[in-house]
Parts: C-alpha cells; sequence; structure tokens
C-alpha cells in the first residue's frame, strides 16, 4: 500500500515540474512535504489534547471550562515543545495553505508560513528554503502540488505519521537522485550501500559523525538499525556537517521529519577548513565523500595535526577524508568509508606512503570491493574501507572481500545489493571478529590477510589479490557434451580434408595433442 502511495505521489510530482530542472523541483517538493509533516503533527497533538481536556474527570474543571477555554488552553506552546512537537502557527497550518492554494500568491503565502515557523522554532533557524514565491513553475502546478501533498494519508498516530512521511521524503530524495544523474549522487548515497555500512559497523550507541553527510542518510539507516535491534532512537548522538547550503538544509529536514536529534553545526560549511566539530570525537563514524576531489586543498592545511600518517596530495582529497576520519574516532571507535578504487593501490603523490602507514599502524580493519553501477552519480569503480582506531581482536590482519559479482541490476543503468546480500557481507565480518559465528576464507569472496603479506604486494588493497578465484566444481557432463561437440567437429573437418580451425587446435593442444 505505500509502495503505491509513493509511486502515485512520484509519478504525479514529476509530471507537475512540466519543464523545471529536478536539481531545482526537489526543494520545492521537498520542503513542502516537510511543512505538511510538521503541521499534521502538529494537528494530530492539538486532537490529542482536546481529547484529554475533555475526558477529565475533575468536576471543578468541567463546572469552570467551556470550548473557548480549551481553545486557548490548547494554543499553550508547552504542551507542544514538552513532546518534541514542532509549534505551528495558525496561518502557517497545512489546512490554511491549502484553503488558498489556488490563489496566485500561494507561493508568497508559503513562504510566509516558513519564516513563521522559523521564528517559532530555534532549532530551524536558517534550515527551511524560502523559494515559493520566485519558484519557476507554470501558473496553477504549486497549487496543484499542494493538493497533492494533501493526499497523503495519515492516522493520527504521530508515530506511524513519521514512518510514513519518513519514508516518502526518502523515496523522492532517492527518485531526484536518479532524475538529477551525477549531480544526485552529491547528496543522496544508495540506500544498500548505507545499509551495508550501518551493517557493518553496528552502531549501538554513542556519537555517530558523518562529515560530509549528504541529506542525512547515514543517520537514518543508523537510527533504523539500532531500533530493528531493541534499542531506542536517542541512543545515539548524530553530528555531521555539509558544505552545499542547500543539501545541509535537506539533511536537517529530513531528520527533522523522523524526530532525529541532530547537530549538524552552526551553518554549512568546508569540513577541512570550517571544521563544525574540531573537539568531537566519535564512536562512529560513516562517509561518502566525492570521489577523487580534486579542489580542497587550502594553504592553512598545512601541517594540520589531521596528517598523523602524512600529508596528502592537493590534487585528490581521498586520503585527507581517510585522516580526517581517523583523526575525529574515539580511540575505540570504528568507520565506514566509501572510496574510489584508486585509493587501493595510488603511489602517486604521497598516498602510496599514507597507505602503507595506516596499515602498518594496523588501522585498517576490513577492504570491501564493489560491483559497478552501484551509484547515481559516477561509473568510478568503488569501495568501501572500515577503519578501527585501536583493534581489540584480529590485530595485525586486515579482512578482505570481494562483491564484484554479487550486485543486482535494478535498470538499464542501476545495480543494488539486496538483503540477503548486505546480510552475507554483515555476517562474514562479525564471524572474523569473532562475534558469531565461524569464519572461514571463501576463495573468490574473502580472505583474512596478514599485515606482511600486505607489505608484500606493497601495501596495495584491492581485494581481488587476495581472494584468489572463485572455486568451480568440475562438471562431468558438461565436459563430455564439450568433447562429443569438439570429435564431431574434428571429424567432419577431416573428412573434407580442411585445415583445422585455430579453436580445434587450440583445444587439442590443451589436453595434450600436439597437431
Amino acid at each position: 500500500m505505500l509502495d503505491d502511495i509513493k509511486k502515485t505521489l512520484w509519478a504525479t510530482a514529476d509530471k507537475l515540474r512540466a519543464n523545471m530542472d529536478a536539481a531545482e523541483y526537489k526543494h520545492v517538493v521537498l520542503g513542502l512535504i516537510f511543512l505538511k509533516f510538521i503541521s499534521d503533527n502538529f494537528s494530530a497533538k492539538r486532537q490529542e489534547l482536546t481529547s484529554r481536556f475533555r475526558d477529565r474527570d475533575d468536576e471543578y474543571y468541567l463546572e469552570n471550562t467551556n470550548d473557548q477555554e480549551i481553545a486557548k488552553e490548547l494554543e499553550d506552546r508547552n504542551y507542544y515543545v514538552a513532546s518534541n512537537v514542532f509549534w505551528v502557527p495558525e496561518e502557517a497550518r497545512w489546512e490554511s495553505l491549502r484553503s488558498v492554494a489556488k490563489r496566485p500568491d500561494i507561493g508568497k503565502r508559503i513562504d510566509d508560513a516558513l519564516a513563521q515557523i522559523e521564528g517559532e522554532n530555534p532549532k530551524l533557524k536558517g534550515i527551511l528554503d524560502k523559494r515559493y514565491a520566485r519558484v519557476q513553475l507554470p501558473d496553477g502546478k504549486l497549487g496543484e502540488l499542494v493538493d497533492l501533498i494533501s493526499t497523503i494519508g495519515f492516522g493520527n498516530d504521530s508515530t506511524s505519521a513519521r514512518d510514513i512521511l519518513g519514508q516518502v521524503y526518502e523515496y523522492f530524495l532517492g527518485m531526484f537522485a536518479n532524475a538529477e544523474g551525477k549531480r544526485g549522487g552529491q547528496f543522496y548515497t544508495p540506500a544498500s550501500i548505507v545499509k551495508t555500512l550501518v551493517a557493518v559497523l553496528a552502531p549501538h550507541e554513542g556519537r555517530v559523525y558523518d562529515p560530509c553527510c549528504g541529506s542525512g542518510g547515514m543517520f537514518v539507516q543508523s537510527e533504523r538499525f539500532i531500533e530493528a535491534h531493541g534499542g531506542k532512537i536517542g541512543d545515539v548522538a548524530i553530528y555531521g556537517q555539509e558544505a552545499n547550503p542547500t543539501t545541509w538544509r535537506l539533511a536537517a529536514m529530513n531528520l527533522a521529519i523522523r524526530g532525529i536529534d541532530f547537530n549538524l553545526g552552526r551553518e554549512p560549511g568546508d569540513t577541512f577548513i570550517r571544521n563544525q566539530h574540531p573537539d568531537l570525537r566519535a564512536d562512529y563514524i560513516l562517509a561518502n565523500p566525492p570521489f577523487n576531489f580534486d579542489e580542497w586543498w587550502h594553504g592553512s592545511l598545512a601541517g594540520d595535526p589531521r596528517w598523523v600518517y602524512g600529508e596528502p596530495p592537493k590534487g585528490n582529497a581521498n586520503f585527507a577524508w581517510l585522516l580526517h576520519i581517523l583523526y575525529h574516532l574515539k580511540p575505540t571507535g570504528r568507520a565506514g568509508v566509501v572510496l574510489a578504487n584508486g585509493s587501493l593501490t595510488s603511489e602517486t603523490n604521497n598516498e602510496g606512503v599514507i597507505r602503507a602507514a595506516m596499515v602498518e599502524a594496523d588501522v585498517v580493519e576490513v577492504m570491501i570491493a564493489l560491483p559497478n553501477q552501484l551509484f547515481f552519480n559516477t561509473q568510478i569503480p568503488a569501495c568501501l574501507w572500515f577503519l578501527a582506531k585501536q583493534k581489540t581482536k584480529r590485530k595485525g590482519e586486515v579482512l578482505f572481500i570481494d562483491t564484484r559479482k554479487l550486485g543486482t541490476m535494478i535498470s538499464r543503468k542501476q545495480a543494488e545489493f539486496k538483503e540477503v546480500v548486505v546480510e552475507r557481507i554483515a555476517s562474514t565480518v562479525k564471524a572474523w571478529r569473532g562475534e558469531s559465528g565461524k569464519y572461514e576464507d571463501i576463495a573468490g569472496y574473502c580472505r583474512s590477510v596478514t599485515l606482511d603479506e600486505i607489505a608484500e604486494h606493497r601495501h596495495k588493497l584491492s581485494p581481488g589479490s587476495y581472494v584468489g578465484a572463485e572455486y568451480v566444481e568440475d562438471d562431468d557432463d558438461a565436459f563430455t557434451e564439450k568433447m562429443q561437440t569438439l570429435t564431431t567437429r574434428l571429424g567432419e573437418q577431416m573428412a573434407k580434408g580442411e585445415e583445422l580451425d585455430l579453436q580445434i587446435k587450440k583445444t587439442l593442444k590443451e589436453i595434450g595433442y600436439v597437431c
């Protein structure tokens, strides 16, 4: 049912945008979805309070209170703030906006509503994107979009409403990322990659940090993992940073929709130059930084204390991200990072030196090779780095996993990991760490390798170089069939006195017959 709602909403919303670019339109749609959510959440709390006030047994209260006084009491913001519900002024409530959706000034009215909500809720200050008065949509289309989002059905249960609208929001993020192509990946990491990072790291409690958080998908998935394993949504503290102002707002709205408390810094900012959390030491770090980013360096970064294992090259930020992340880990912390495959083998501009130093310091825990076509924004082959500040088990070893053949195509251009693959990867790592089950090397899939062997490979970390080839059992029936075909073809050519073709000659040599 929910999948049908999401698909119908997307199809209609996408149709309404006419010729408007998806990069611009996503902020229009997602901003309205956010506004609808906080207004609905406010209304649900208001209905709950109304029922509670009218059901009171206190005789004095019943004798001295009328509907007008109840209405006045319902406007006491303390009731809402205590329940973690954003206060929404009357003019900014969804029904007020929907009633004037067909008016030509609906864009300005929405901007005014967002401004009022920001003014009443300090936590949302500077987060809501007020662009509706100047949005380039054909006449009437913005009003139609308001009507469309009004059709999302929610119950009075605020938790259920939050879950439904959160899923719709996430679905739209993914669809917009697909529509935007390369640019889409700047704010959205495919769900199966995020699930893999979270499943391997298993963040149960503590501080979770993403230094390039995009739209906040890593945080959302972490909270889901915690809840699925019996924890509470407040068991982790969320810290993030994002340089792009509009994406920073997307992340804040994505987290607020789900009631997740967060700290994304005072403002959007470059993680390397304007670090918003300089003193943070996190229990878990998850990140999907831009691949091979070449415009990151600033002169002020020379000699930075984050460069413990060497100064990263000025023309590529891959190892700058890894060193920044290691710097912000607690001694017992773990990190999972998505990077381009070049990080596995490159020896140019000090990258090989840094990688060797990290390996020898035993902070590299698990390396995973990924299938192609997992990402919206690039066809560059990618991998997952898992780091541990101080290993408690498997010291002096690195686990290599090759998943290049485990992706499933979900469209002509897009692949993903199915849940069973994510579970297999997580189970393999857990077994290797000694947390559950028994670990065994599997040819072509996984292998535990000592630091000495890695040193023999000049500290290169490509999983395919270590796990070997997949073992394939001999297929006697298939071999017999091939030999029959070969014999028939050989007999035909010899009977006609023809020159043996190259393939037959090659096969005969392989089985030891010299011709």
